[in-house]
């Protein structure tokens, strides 16, 4: 059994209960996606599979890379992704990987993208800093602070929370429950927010991988 798949984030949205509770929810385009490669424990050292998303003008894609998906023959792709499997003689190349074929309504998941870009920024909006005394006469208010160390040890400690590019770095998420799945749109519910904005391509996990 594949433990993973590949989806595009479509926004967030709500779903109401039987009782009228309201859900809401984040929906996930998590397909088709095609086996691209297989990797074997004997020859690879661990049990995985490739998988591809997003079709790609062949005359877009580099020529090793065009070879290497010629072997599927089901055409060229903007994304590939490794995820573990349980049993890859059961699986080949080429074949088609849905949401059902993967996961089932009511189970929990995990969900790894890149989170939004939020560009250059100082400590109070990056660290949560309480910032410097916000009276009259202070001419300080979201400054860092001191960070020195004096003359011994005489330089900056590594790790200080410091101004720098906030956001765009690869964040998973654990627990997510699937709320719906829709079978006929490939389309994922989950209850809660996930990484990175509409558009962003997600690789979504069974709980544990």
């Amino acid at each position: 059994m594949i433990r993973g798949i590949l989806g595009r984030k479509l926004g967030m949205s709500q779903i109401f209960k039987e009782d009228g509770k309201v859900i809401p929810v984040t929906l996930i385009q998590t397909g088709p996606c095609f086996v691209i490669q297989k990797k074997i424990k004997e020859k690879d050292g661990y049990d995985s599979v490739q998988l591809g998303f997003g079709s790609k003008k062949p005359e877009r894609v580099n020529k090793p890379l065009k070879g290497h998906f010629d072997k599927t023959g089901k055409g060229c792709f903007y994304f590939l992704r490794e995820v573990p499997c349980d049993d890859v003689s059961a699986i080949s190349a080429g074949d088609e990987i849905k949401a059902v074929d993967v996961f089932e309504k009511g189970e929990t998941v995990r969900v790894t993208g890149t989170s939004k870009g939020k560009g250059f920024a100082g400590v109070v909006k990056r660290h949560g800093f309480g910032g410097l005394p916000a009276s009259h006469g202070s001419l300080i208010h979201r400054a860092t602070g001191s960070i020195g160390c004096s003359a011994d040890p005489s330089k900056v400690i590594k790790g200080k929370k410091m101004p720098g590019h906030m956001g765009d770095k690869q964040i998973t998420v654990k627990g997510l429950e699937i709320v719906d799945i829709r079978e006929e749109d490939n389309v994922i519910a989950l209850k809660g927010a996930v990484p990175g904005s509409k558009g962003q391509i997600v690789v979504l996990r069974k709980q544990g991988n």
